[in-house]
């Protein structure tokens, strides 16, 4: 972990920033790889779409808090068409994310009031401390190192899908398809925002952390999917 008290130049930074963000990358997870090698069943999948279907709800929230931190107008601006994107209109993303689950056998209301495994639980509940923290940029870090993962893993699961398990109707598919194009702008939006505001030591510190502790947040949610499903 950076600790020097000089602050990094901003490509040092963000390379850390992304640096740090790999060390536990979604696709590198055991539950993904199952995924991807086709070796998870339809109902694996339709208990996956009841899990993560309490990040899908959360995350507007997440992009929510951040905003309510942020005394930057453009900023606000920036982060708030995120927010139109994930919640406007019959196609909005919770929904898209419904129809997913349909196509692998999970009703859409047994997805809505599932149990929830604790590792998800604390999942959304890390990401949602990060999101609320007082200082914006560690909510915009933690954003970061969601959505910065999401185009790759979303192209996975959908090639996966088509490929390996016979789902191909663009109505299964659109959560997917939609998070390939959506999160390219977004992460780079983020990525711009720490850039330009984690210039002295301590916000970059503080950026990295949060930045590690949502991608091992993420991680802990495939760890249970994993224990429950696979192990």
């Amino acid at each position: 972990m950076f600790q020097s008290t000089k602050p990094l130049d901003r490509k040092s930074f963000l390379r850390e920033l992304d640096s740090n963000i790999a060390k536990r990358a979604m696709l590198t997870h055991p539950f993904y790889q199952a995924w991807n090698e086709g070796k998870l069943t339809l109902d694996i999948l339709a208990e996956y779409s009841k899990q993560y279907y309490a990040q899908v709800k959360a995350f507007p929230g997440y992009v929510g808090a951040v905003i309510a931190q942020c005394e930057d107008v453009k900023t606000q601006q920036m982060l708030l068409e995120n927010l139109q994107e994930e919640l406007e209109g019959p196609d909005n993303h919770p929904e898209l994310w419904l129809r997913f689950g349909e196509s692998v056998g999970a009703d859409r209301e047994a997805v809505k009031t599932a149990d929830l495994l604790p590792s998800t639980v604390e999942s959304v509940e890390i990401l949602r401390d990060l999101s609320s923290s007082s200082d914006y940029r560690v909510g915009i870090s933690a954003l970061y190192a969601y959505e910065s993962q999401i185009p790759a893993v979303a192209e996975t699961k959908r090639l996966g899908l088509q490929n390996l398990y016979g789902i191909k109707q663009t109505r299964a598919l659109e959560f997917f398809s939609v998070h390939e194009v959506a999160d390219l702008s977004h992460r780079q939006v983020e990525k711009s925002i720490l850039g330009r505001n984690c210039l002295d030591p301590k916000s970059q510190r503080e950026a990295l952390a949060s930045a590690s502790r949502a991608s091992e947040a993420l991680w802990t949610f495939l760890d249970g999917m994993h224990a429950e499903y696979i192990a």
